[in-house]
């Protein structure tokens, strides 16, 4: 939550009751992200009366991601519910995603049905963007965004940057992770004003190119971009050899034709390419090796 104090004790009351009804174990935690609002203080007065909520305060505003990241890290259950504070989410509808886990899934996706938010504004961008996703990853969720549920060791081995929680999905089925989805509403806001607008399509434009250069040739830079140099370089030695003949059977000089710079210029494109897989490739291992990133995740263990 950031600044939504008209909604803080409606979504805790009605999430409580949510999860009261389904019957398990719960914690309902509550991340401000900076807020400078009555938020927090609010949260310290529904403790009392709900002692399963855990108001977790960063101290300053970091961005959905990051308050997400934080939410998730600080949580403790077999299974996470991921959801906005503004009540677009329905608490109601928690035991459809519960319900979908219980078949065996690593992450569900809720699936909006019937948007009533700005048809320009965020349902055609929103589209736009969970085409591409698909196209780019294979993932085959029609919803990347919103309303989710994680297994919580999943969730948690998850290292979410800025923008990764639109894609979460996206995330989980690279890792090899079953994905399901199911139909939820998507009401309007409870109370207060949204953070998103159009300029956000840009910022999820450029997380799907760099979800694809992550994931691109099983997450390995040299296969990418050595491959694409050594296209590249093929392409440049037809061209030389094309160039060789013409001046050693029909004596054209060489210089004289703009095609003998283009030669050069691509035998040049081609070594900084394949250099600049090596690179990667070099600071890819260095920071799966200091993060201690699996490119896997573990789904039983059996013994001890």
């Amino acid at each position: 939550m950031h600044n939504e104090e008209p909604c803080v004790a409606e979504f805790v009351r009605r999430t409580d009751a949510a999860m009261r009804a389904i019957g398990r174990t719960y914690e309902i935690v509550v991340v401000s992200d900076g807020s400078t609002d009555g938020t927090e203080r609010i949260l310290r007065e529904l403790h009392a009366a709900h002692p399963n909520l855990r108001g977790i305060f960063l101290s300053r505003n970091t961005g959905q991601c990051n308050a997400m990241y934080a939410g998730i890290q600080e949580s403790r259950g077999d299974m996470v519910i991921v959801m906005d504070g503004d009540l677009q989410h329905l608490p109601e509808e928690i035991h459809l995603l519960v319900a979908a886990m219980d078949t065996g899934h690593a992450l569900v996706s809720g699936s909006r049905g019937r948007r009533q938010e700005s048809l320009v504004l965020r349902r055609i961008p929103s589209r736009i963007a969970n085409w591409m996703l698909r196209r780019v990853t294979g993932c085959p969720i029609r919803d990347m965004g919103g309303f989710k549920a994680l297994r919580g060791d999943m969730a948690r081995s998850l290292r979410l940057r800025p923008g990764h929680h639109r894609l979460l999905p996206a995330l989980v089925w690279m890792r090899g992770g079953s994905v399901g989805e199911v139909i939820v509403s998507a009401p309007p806001r409870f109370a207060g004003q949204s953070h998103y607008g159009l300029s956000r399509s840009v910022d999820v434009f450029f997380d799907i190119v760099m979800l694809w250069f992550q994931g691109a040739a099983k997450s390995r830079p040299i296969y990418l971009f050595g491959r694409i140099g050594i296209v590249v370089l093929i392409v440049d030695v037809a061209l030389g050899l094309w160039l060789l003949y013409d001046k050693f059977f029909r004596g054209e000089a060489l210089t004289g034709r703009p095609l003998f710079f283009v030669v050069v210029m691509m035998f040049i494109v081609s070594l900084f390419t394949i250099a600049t897989g090596f690179i990667l490739e070099l600071l890819s291992d260095a920071v799966n090796t200091v993060g201690r990133v699996h490119p896997y995740t573990v789904r039983e263990r059996v013994g001890r």
